[in-house]
């Protein structure tokens, strides 16, 4: 009961955050989908964090590191090296070429760059970043249910559909201001919540060198790199680190990520919002992870057990209930902080890149908003896949669609929209391929899905550039 009561007042908290930024509503497309770009620098930062280190990083990591444990890291060090290689020449264009078009989504600003009009890719960009945003939202609400179920024996569906609800009531409330206030708030339950059970985890087992010790007594376990790699030797392990840091450079193609740098209010101040999220991102996700290694002394390997409910089993085995409510409210915070992020940009992709005519009545925003909430809760319920796995193939298929044009675009390039399609598709189902055949396990398909995008623009560069043969 306590456990219950813990949870709910965070909750509640987070709600009514959400509920007050109507207050500075202005009722308008720009203010619904990029708060008018006045957002300070700080809640730029700590906003896309949360967003980043979603259920994902609680549910998802989590398992997999207890699943696979410390070649773990390895996606730790890559994916933050990788985001910041990224963000060191995407995030400062992007939110310049936001205020140079005049457009409230990711995908209307990549389509129109540079004074361009590119409607065919505007058109089947939308569609793509809908199925794959959908599916991204359904698996953070379905990561929420998953430690309700854990926790107070909740059916599987009942967590996503309260995460469903909430997220409903404060994005029809204030769009995506309603959306970063909340975020910045619930960053700090989440990286207070993985603290705090991290500390409890390695005094429980008499300190840091006690919990080494027993650590490396588990066979396999503490090994740098899996053994299925996809060569023998330095050459594997390089490879495998490569995919991660390749999944980390991804989030230049996660238009809800993406989309909080462009509501920063001065492009000047893009240095400052780096700073909140690769400190908060670095922190967090170094304690998520020690979590996943310390979960397997706590719940060794038990027949059925589903390791992606590794973290809320573990906090009822070590915290009191108040404790408890907490982790669970840290749970659930980063579980709605990516869901609704996710549906808010697909509600912009819905009414500003898919439609023949953007929709600008607030009315109906909101609409499409309540839309593709429920059918994001749809894809929740009905998904057979794991959190881990819809989050990593939507993932790269995101960046492998969109990444090779952002990249071609920053360095001067200017592809058609027929170069620009083929581009987005030849990546995507590159990645799709790849995945197919069983080889992500060995390296990130968006490696190969990001490059043959690349490759497909220079190809085509290539025939374009070559001269005309003199006729006879």
């Amino acid at each position: 009961m306590v456990t219950a009561w813990s949870f709910v007042a965070f909750l509640l908290i987070f709600v009514g955050i959400g509920l007050s930024s109507v207050l500075a509503n202005k009722h308008h497309s720009s203010d619904y989908y990029l708060a008018s770009n006045s957002v300070k620098p700080w809640l730029v930062g700590l906003s896309a964090v949360a967003t980043n280190n979603s259920g994902y990083m609680f549910i998802g990591v989590i398992g997999y590191t207890y699943s696979v444990g410390l070649s773990a890291f390895w996606m730790m060090v890559g994916w933050i090296l990788g985001d910041l290689m990224a963000s060191s020449f995407v995030h400062k264009r992007l939110r310049s070429m936001t205020g140079n078009t005049g457009e409230v989504s990711f995908i209307g600003v990549l389509a129109n760059w540079g004074g361009g009009r590119n409607i065919a890719y505007q058109r089947l960009a939308a569609l793509v970043s809908l199925t794959l945003l959908l599916a991204y939202a359904g698996a953070q609400l379905l990561a929420g249910s998953k430690a309700l179920q854990v926790l107070f024996g909740w059916p599987s569906w009942a967590g996503a559909v309260a995460g469903a609800v909430l997220v409903a009531l404060y994005c029809l409330a204030g769009g995506i201001r309603a959306s970063i206030w909340t975020d910045a708030a619930q960053s700090f339950v989440m990286i207070g919540a993985m603290g705090l059970l991290l500390w409890v985890a390695v005094a429980n087992l008499g300190g840091f060198g006690a919990t080494v010790d027993q650590l490396q007594a588990v066979p396999d376990y503490m090994n740098w790199f899996p053994e299925d790699l996809a060569m023998p030797g330095a050459a594997g392990a390089v490879l495998f680190a490569l995919g991660w840091l390749f999944a980390g450079f991804s989030v230049a193609g996660q238009p809800h990520v993406m989309v909080r740098f462009m509501t920063l209010s001065d492009e000047g101040s893009m240095g400052r919002a780096r700073f909140w999220y690769y400190g908060w991102f670095t922190a967090f996700y170094l304690m998520a992870t020690s979590v996943g290694l310390l979960s397997k002394l706590y719940l060794p390997d038990i027949g059925s057990f589903d390791a992606e409910l590794a973290l809320p089993t573990m906090a009822q085995e070590l915290l009191p209930p108040v404790m408890v409510g907490l982790i669970l409210a840290g749970v659930f915070a980063a579980t709605l902080s990516t869901a609704d992020s996710l549906i808010l940009s697909s509600s912009a992709a819905l009414t500003h890149d898919l439609l023949p005519h953007n929709i600008e009545r607030p009315l109906l925003i909101k609409a499409a908003t309540l839309f593709v909430t429920l059918f994001a809760l749809g894809w929740a319920l009905f998904s057979a896949q794991s959190v881990f796995g819809l989050v990593v193939m939507a993932w790269s298929g995101l960046a492998s669609f969109f990444v090779p044009l952002l990249i071609v675009l920053i360095f001067g390039g200017r592809p058609g929209g027929v170069l620009s399609v083929a581009m987005a598709f030849t990546g995507l189902l590159t990645a799709l391929l790849w995945r197919y055949a069983d080889l992500h396990n060995m390296i990130y398909e968006g490696l190969p899905g990001m490059m043959a995008g690349v490759v497909c623009y220079l190809i085509f560069r290539k025939i374009g550039a070559r001269p005309a043969q003199p006729q006879a």
